[in-house]
């Protein structure tokens, strides 16, 4: 497989169904910042190995039962990004039925995912500053840019409505992602900062 095609040199792209574009077209924005989402995840994983392997002989509240599942459920979000992507990639209405979907089922099973990982947190009474543990700061990073990929994606939902459950799907996603980096501070024993508004 050649790394490089050279058929981007003159600023377009081509999408998953074959059209061509620039490369500012609004759908490309929209799948890039889907692609840099998932990229940011793959270095949440990376950061929570290096994490767990250093704390594994310490008193951490991250027993690997705990990390494992933490773990899967990021390699399956990372797995879905994929999708989307490509959803977001096709300008052909028939060829966006013939790809993979983003389900009713797989927004369902985030929503229990923040069930789950909200359950055992304190009330969140404030604002809180994004910071903590370093898995938690990179789990911050990557809700930010699951907004933006949210805020992009949803100009193409205004005009092409059947992207509905990717919209909502980036939504809730931006929702756990801020509930896991919550969630790995609290099992970590780090402190979140109150935004101080005194500070302004």
């Amino acid at each position: 497989m050649k790394i490089y095609t050279k058929t981007g040199d003159k600023g377009t792209t081509k999408l998953v169904d074959g059209s061509c574009v620039e490369k500012f077209n609004p759908r490309v924005e929209a799948y890039g910042c889907v692609d840099e989402l998932n990229s940011s995840l793959g270095a949440v994983r990376s950061a929570l190995q290096q994490t767990f392997l250093q704390n594994e002989n310490s008193t951490s509240n991250l027993s690997p039962s705990l990390f494992e599942e933490l773990n899967q459920h990021l390699e399956i979000i990372q797995n879905q990004l994929f999708c989307v992507g490509s959803l977001l990639a096709t300008a052909d209405l028939d060829v966006f039925h013939k790809l993979t979907p983003i389900t009713d089922q797989q927004i369902l099973q985030l929503e229990n995912w923040i069930d789950h990982y909200n359950e055992p947190l304190p009330a969140l009474k404030n604002f809180i500053l994004p910071g903590g543990d370093l898995v938690a700061s990179f789990l911050h990073i990557s809700r930010t840019a699951c907004r933006r990929a949210e805020r992009r994606s949803s100009e193409i939902y205004t005009a092409e409505k059947h992207y509905q459950n990717v919209l909502i799907y980036l939504n809730r996603l931006s929702d756990l992602l801020f509930t896991l980096a919550r969630w790995v501070n609290f099992k970590k024993d780090q402190t979140e900062t109150i935004w101080k508004k005194e500070n302004v």
